[in-house]
């Protein structure tokens, strides 16, 4: 019998864009973006490593195709346009945030992709369309898309980086506070250590982005 990863000897295997950037995907969440390699996807997918490269001329084309996928739907998470700006806009943070979370290495492998498909795209076009909405110049709504979504990857790459599988010890909360409380050199971190050494990644985020916003109203 062959293996669930090879296919039948004179059958041809089932190799297009659509079922290879799953099974990145599906590679992905088992081993991490390390782990990742043509050759090993190939083979996953029981085709010599040169076919995919018919599809995908270099691993980062693979990686943009992936971000691509993992951003499909995350535009119509925005509300109408009867909810105010402000959730609307933290909807779409939010929703950029569970999507890279929802793979292993989600933000790494986003973060430097630069996609321009739809999902990607249609996701920028509904949170500067949600700014200029509500009065905000295309200037600022366009600086804004950057801040939210380098914010966004930035928290989420630290995030992923600390709670992965292989560190087990989330964050370092006790290096943090060893490292803080040997010595008398930092009053003011011992003084903010509970909060210094949170993992609770979710209320961190919650604070960035609500600071992020309360900007944008000033501003506004």
């Amino acid at each position: 019998m062959s293996s669930p990863s090879t296919p039948p000897r004179g059958r041809p295997s089932r190799i297009d864009r659509a079922h290879t950037v799953r099974t990145a995907l599906d590679l992905l969440d088992q081993s991490g973006l390390d782990a990742l390699t043509m050759r090993r996807l190939a083979g996953a997918m029981g085709v010599q490593a040169g076919a995919l490269y018919r599809y995908y001329a270099t691993k980062q084309e693979l990686l943009t195709a992936m971000s691509e996928q993992m951003m499909e739907g995350v535009a119509q998470t925005a509300a109408d346009g009867d909810t105010p700006w402000n959730e609307r806009l933290s909807a779409l943070a939010h929703a950029l945030r569970n999507a890279l979370l929802a793979h292993r290495d989600g933000a790494r492998v986003f973060a430097g992709t630069h996609s321009t498909g739809a999902g990607v795209l249609g996701f920028a076009d509904t949170l500067v369309g949600v700014l200029r909405e509500a009065g905000f110049s295309g200037d600022d709504a366009a600086r804004t898309l950057y801040t939210v979504a380098n914010f966004t990857v930035g928290h989420t790459l630290e995030e992923q980086a600390a709670t992965a599988p292989e560190n087990g010890d989330p964050a370092g909360p006790e290096r943090l506070r060893s490292a803080v409380t040997s010595g008398s050199d930092y009053p003011h971190l011992k003084d903010t250590l509970p909060a210094l050494a949170s993992t609770d990644f979710a209320r961190n985020f919650e604070f960035g982005l609500s600071l992020l916003i309360e900007g944008l109203r000033a501003r506004r």
